[in-house]
């Protein structure tokens, strides 16, 4: 499930179950994924799905000034209550 939710390579995933004690190849992490990623995925996007539809979701408005070719200008992002950017826009910032 790490390889499905976490955008992690297979050595990766095969390094953290080593540190928890698990003792596998990266190859079969790759076994694992085309017998069971489907079904991980499945479960990851049914239970997103039904988060949205509570009244737990939430969502934050950030704004930052970047600079760009060098004027100014704002960078307006919705994040959700994840981490996952919603959208972004960008403006020039008045003078």
């Amino acid at each position: 499930m790490l390889y499905v939710r976490f955008p992690l390579s297979l050595r990766n995933v095969e390094d953290l179950l080593h540190e928890r004690g698990v003792d596998v190849s990266h190859e079969t992490v790759r076994l694992w994924w085309h017998r069971f990623g489907l079904m991980f995925a499945n479960e990851i996007r049914k239970r997103r799905i039904e988060g949205l539809r509570t009244c737990h979701w939430k969502w934050q408005l950030d704004e930052v000034f970047v600079k760009i070719n060098g004027e100014r200008h704002y960078l307006w992002r919705a994040v959700d209550h994840e981490g996952e950017v919603l959208e972004s826009f960008l403006t020039k910032a008045p003078r």
